[in-house]
């Protein structure tokens, strides 16, 4: 099936589109909108034909008239769609290494997702282009291991064969641990062996299998194993191996984010992908990113440069609503990878050599007499086990007859009080004080209800129901009840039973399930939409859901996600898209919401405090993991530059260390 978003131009006649490009070319200024709308809407086939009927017909070069007549970046993407793809990418590499400096990124995007043929043909371009060797103008402005995969690559040889031997497979898992995880130092060249030769097919089920080995992705381990522009270009690898369209659109929505945007890159892949996978990364894009690939180009570009790039795009997605297989072959990896056991791992341990006493003085003394030792008191609270604060707070009212809480209440003020003083509760009573600061006063925070309602377990939940009744007097459910109302009051006291399945997935029953979410046609109101999203993600179990939502893809052709957000709004949505990533990647999920608590101007410090509290026992360290492969930045990192002062000082002792 094409997935280009540009095809051959119905009745296409050569000698016609070149008379009509001079013509918007002659005489005084050209004709912009003309020239756009004949070139995007011509194949790269058929352009090339109008080249050499317009050399034919008027014995001049067309693509040095549109350099002459056009400026800027729309000259630039014009004369690029004008080339064959491998003199494109011959031309992208050549301005890559020339001159000064090297343009790693373009190198890297290039020869990581190109096929073999594609590589071959680059290869006799360039030299057809510029007379010169490909591999030994890279080998001359390149160096060390980043050169030596490059050179791998240009040889165009990785496996075709879909035939996958299993031994070989977790053969190669096993080598890839033990050149990186388990031994000291890297052994880089298996790694560019492995992920240099063996064909696609074969890499991704080494990267599953590798996932169970080391209980964490194959970009996890690169991370942390290699580094600079080889690690970049091995991630890359990796990332294309996995989904090319998922690839580019991540590069493009980098390409656009932020201020300023590289023109370059999104020149070259829109040139590059028309007339292959646009269509796919269009949806990929949609998927990931929560908006179409049509409007972001739309916001962030302007005149016949906008026009040109969005008829290349073929599309808006936010418009057509529709799904294609990619994203769901991206949706459905996504979902058997959250299936294997990962080790839950959280930053801050029980100290060696605890004494509950001792520690009781150090942070009585920080507190007596003029001014107060902060340093003192972040290094206690932030290095001792809940369990042990526990003991603490026993420890210092036996010894002192003084209630620590209160004590480091009056002591500190702000942002590290409310952090200092969060980690010297249970994590039920935390949670549940941050649920009743959600509910009381005018006004309902839901995003907090939903935070925590919506990832803690059967036993929290419980644990937090009794929290609630000892300090307030009333039931929690009492409180959601009165303080939400319609389907997302439902959704709550639901949760806040604690009764959720805790069984395996039930094959049978998960593909029932899967039928009932994926049904729009019932006009039962007993059995309304919502009320069959909620009996089954509020209640099943989250091996049982993952299951669900591997069949919901199999059935539809969509995420469930996707789906809830296309036929629910408000905080029900929101709900139950928080109950979907939870049960995904739930490590992920509170990395999301950390970054968004600091990205921008201003910083959430409630949601930054609650999230670094709660899963700094429980998952903190994957929740990092997730942080810098989602965002390409550590949390530790963003913290630092976030926050400042104590409470700084305390986020980044919770973090536990920087990736």
């Amino acid at each position: 099936v094409y997935r280009g978003s540009v095809k051959d131009f119905q009745g296409f006649d050569a000698n016609q589109d070149a008379e009509a490009l001079y013509n918007a070319m002659k005489g005084f200024g050209s004709d912009k909108e003309a020239i756009l709308d004949l070139i995007t809407s011509r194949s790269n086939k058929q352009r090339v034909e109008i080249c050499q009927a317009y050399k034919a017909l008027y014995g001049k070069d067309l693509i040095a008239d549109l350099k002459y007549e056009l400026t800027g970046k729309f000259e630039r993407l014009i004369v690029s769609l004008m080339r064959p793809p491998a003199y494109g990418d011959a031309k992208e590499i050549k301005d890559a290494i020339s001159g000064i400096g090297t343009d790693e990124k373009c190198l890297i995007e290039i020869l990581a997702s190109r096929t073999n043929q594609e590589i071959h043909d680059l290869v006799a371009a360039y030299k057809d282009a510029y007379e010169r060797d490909l591999e030994a103008d890279i080998v001359g402005d390149t160096s060390g291991h980043f050169k030596k995969m490059l050179v791998v690559l240009l040889q165009g040889a990785r496996e075709e064969d879909d035939v996958v031997s299993e031994d070989l497979v977790e053969q190669d898992a096993k080598d890839l641990l033990e050149a990186g995880e388990l031994k000291w130092g890297t052994d880089e060249a298996q790694f560019i062996y492995i992920l240099g030769r063996r064909s696609r097919q074969h890499l991704r089920l080494v990267f599953d299998e590798y996932l169970k080995m080391a209980g964490k992705p194959i970009e996890r381990s690169i991370r942390g194993e290699l580094s600079g522009d080889f690690e970049k270009l091995m991630l890359a690898v990796v990332k294309c191996i996995r989904s090319t369209a998922e690839y580019f659109a991540e590069r493009l929505y980098k390409a656009m984010k932020g201020l300023g945007t590289r023109d370059n890159t999104l020149i070259r892949i829109m040139v590059s992908r028309s007339e292959i996978d646009m269509l796919d990364i269009r949806e990929v894009f949609r998927t990931k990113y929560e908006k179409s690939l049509y409007n972001m180009i739309k916001e962030d570009t302007s005149g016949e440069y906008k026009k040109a790039l969005l008829k290349l795009c073929g599309g808006d997605d936010d418009a057509a609503g529709e799904f294609f297989p990619e994203a769901a072959q991206v949706a459905y990896r996504m979902w058997e990878l959250s299936a294997v056991k990962v080790e839950l791992r959280g930053t801050v341990q029980p100290a060696g050599d605890f004494n509950d006493d001792g520690d009781a003085q150090v942070l009585r003394k920080a507190m007596k007499g003029l001014g107060t030792d902060e340093g003192a008191i972040i290094e206690v609270v932030t290095k001792r086990s809940n369990a042990q604060r526990q003991q603490i707070l026993k420890a210092y009212k036996a010894h002192y007859g003084r209630d620590l809480m209160a004590d480091l209440k009056s002591e500190l003020s702000g942002s590290l009080a409310k952090l200092i003083l969060g980690l010297m509760l249970t994590p039920a009573q935390y949670d549940a004080k941050q649920l009743r600061k959600a509910v009381e006063g005018a006004g309902t925070d839901e995003s907090v209800l939903i935070e925590i309602m919506a990832t803690r377990n059967n036993q929290e939940i419980r644990a937090i129901n009794e929290a609630y009744q000892e300090a307030y007097h009333k039931s929690l459910e009492d409180d959601l009840s009165s303080d939400t109302s319609g389907h997302f009051k439902r959704i709550l006291v639901s949760l806040a039973l604690g009764n959720r399945d805790e069984g395996p997935a039930n094959l049978t029953q998960a593909h029932e399930d899967a039928k009932k979410l994926a049904d729009v046609s019932s006009n039962d109101s007993s059995d309304s939409l919502e009320t069959r999203f909620l009996s089954i993600l509020c209640t099943r179990s989250y091996p049982h859901l993952c299951r669900v939502f591997q069949e919901f893809i199999k059935m539809t052709n969509h995420d469930v996600e996707h789906a809830i957000k296309k036929r629910m709004s408000g905080d029900v949505r929101d709900a139950f898209v928080a109950i979907v990533r939870s049960v995904k990647n739930k490590p992920a999920f509170f990395a999301d919401k950390l970054y968004k608590s600091m990205k921008g101007a201003g910083t959430d410090e409630r949601t930054l405090t609650r999230i670094m509290i709660s899963r700094s026992e429980i998952d903190l360290f994957n929740i990092r993991g997730e942080f810098i492969d989602l965002f390409d930045k550590s949390l530790h990192h963003m913290i630092e530059k976030d926050t400042s002062g104590d409470y700084r000082k305390a986020l980044l002792a919770l973090c536990g260390g920087e990736d």
